[in-house]
């Protein structure tokens, strides 16, 4: 089985900090796994923080707002930690931040006018595959108990994205298109950071902050929704960003810790965290299927902890 370690990857900055994986001498799989589940827990009360913060205000508005907290967390984080800030690597920040926000920005159109319980899924999908698909052609060779749980993990995804949806919406034409286009844009925002040199630091971090800031409030200065940001609950929209930034990091260490093939599977489970938030503090009731979506991932969890 070809490891991480086997690429000569260095120490990674973050781990530095938590000690505990290295002193228990978890295996690299195992810590992209945990780490994994820590980067899915913080992209998915993320997006329930950014949920209910455009219940009361325009989306574009509360991700214009969100920008602020994400990209003054961005700075600290790159200077705090160091590394060289090569070209090459702010070049892979730059495109994996306009990529994920014109994913976002498909996902969310796609939702409008398709299915959400077939839009969310196929996304979903498509952007955990297309890291494992790019992992696997490198040369990654997780163990066989890990494969099932990287397996059931996508497929946990897919389930725990959906929802009971009664509307007369169809996966078809431009709901398909873009339901495909938002998976592509989170896969490969996930494998460019994977990409980027070990010893850069974060500032792969902070280029696709600054990019994702700019797309993101030239489309409000083109919109004309300036006026919208009066609206915007401050808190939960800096929290939202505030929390993608910490989980990008994370994803970042991770990347460069374990292998693509296991890290982007787990971290793909956000729609999960997000639907037990929504579970525990609004009430919203789990369908069977999303239930079965957290019973796979449990599973697949564990069979990739203990490979």
């Amino acid at each position: 089985m070809v490891t991480r370690e086997q690429f000569g990857a260095p120490e990674v900055p973050i781990l530095s900090v938590l000690p505990g994986f290295r002193a228990a001498g978890l295996a690299s799989t195992t810590v992209g796994a945990l780490l994994g589940v820590i980067v899915a827990a913080g992209f998915g009360t993320g997006d329930f923080l950014g949920g209910l913060a455009s219940r009361r205000a325009a989306t574009l508005a509360v991700l214009s707002v969100s920008q602020v907290g994400a990209l003054v967390a961005a700075v600290v984080v790159a200077f705090a930690f160091g590394g060289h800030p090569y070209g090459s690597d702010l070049g892979f920040g730059v495109l994996a931040g306009i990529l994920n926000v014109a994913a976002v920005g498909c996902l969310y159109r796609g939702l409008a006018i398709g299915q959400m319980g077939q839009v969310a899924p196929l996304a979903a999908v498509v952007g955990a595959l297309l890291p494992v698909g790019w992992g696997l052609i490198r040369g990654e060779r997780p163990g066989t108990a890990a494969l099932v749980g990287v397996a059931l993990a996508v497929g946990a995804a897919a389930l725990l994205s959906s929802n009971q949806d009664e509307r007369h919406g169809r996966l078809g034409g431009q709901a398909l298109v873009l339901a495909l286009a938002a998976g592509i844009g989170f896969g490969l925002s996930l494998v460019l950071f994977a990409a980027a040199s070990h010893h850069g630091g974060y500032w792969p971090v902070l280029s696709a902050r600054v990019a994702a800031a700019v797309v993101v409030w030239t489309a409000l200065v083109v919109t004309g929704g300036g006026g919208a940001l009066r609206t915007v609950p401050k808190t939960q929209a800096i929290g939202a960003g505030l929390l993608d930034v910490g989980s990008t990091m994370l994803l970042v260490a991770a990347l460069r810790t374990s292998l693509t093939a296991i890290v982007a599977p787990v971290a793909s489970l956000a729609p999960g965290f997000t639907t037990l938030h929504a579970w525990w503090h609004l009430g919203e009731r789990l369908s069977r299927i999303q239930w079965v979506g957290v019973v796979l991932a449990l599973v697949g969890l564990a069979l990739i902890a203990t490979s």
